[in-house]
């Protein structure tokens, strides 16, 4: 048992989780501005531009629903397929995809940026290099002198 919590605790303590647990953390916060900026602010414009009353309470009704009644029957709910949530659930995916996707480019970028080496000065050359360049450099003059 205690190496199980051992290595548990090594495991928990590696950045890869903590940071793991700070995105989900962020990540839900994010959800729920992309929810609030689809329910408070887009669908309300789509809404009026499509003079309904909301495309989350479009609904397929497959059965009505019925109140209890005074003779004592009892009351039935409505069965629907409820499309018009569907489709508001879709819109928040696209937004939150999007999101993450342009997030992810701009760190990449980034990234890129601190990873690119600097440009790199031409290496000075070894001491048999040097030495084999005066040998030639002082033959070619020898040569000319001939």
């Amino acid at each position: 048992m205690g190496k199980f919590l051992a290595d548990f605790k090594e495991f928990a303590m590696k950045g890869n989780v903590i940071d793991m647990a700070v995105g989900v953390i962020v990540g839900g916060a994010f959800g729920k501005i992309v929810s609030s900026l689809v329910n408070d602010i887009i669908m309300p414009v789509v809404t009026l531009a499509t003079g309904g009353d909301g495309i989350k309470n479009l609904k397929f009704v497959i059965k009505p629903g019925m109140e209890a009644t005074a003779e004592g029957a009892a009351a039935v709910e409505e069965v629907a397929v409820n499309y018009g949530m569907f489709i508001q659930n879709i819109v928040d995916f696209f937004i939150i995809a999007f999101s993450i996707f342009i997030a992810l480019r701009i760190a990449m970028k980034l990234k890129k940026k601190e990873e690119e080496p600097a440009p790199e000065e031409p290496a000075a050359p070894s001491p048999e290099v040097t030495l084999l360049t005066e040998i030639r450099d002082l033959l070619k003059a020898d040569e000319a002198k001939k």
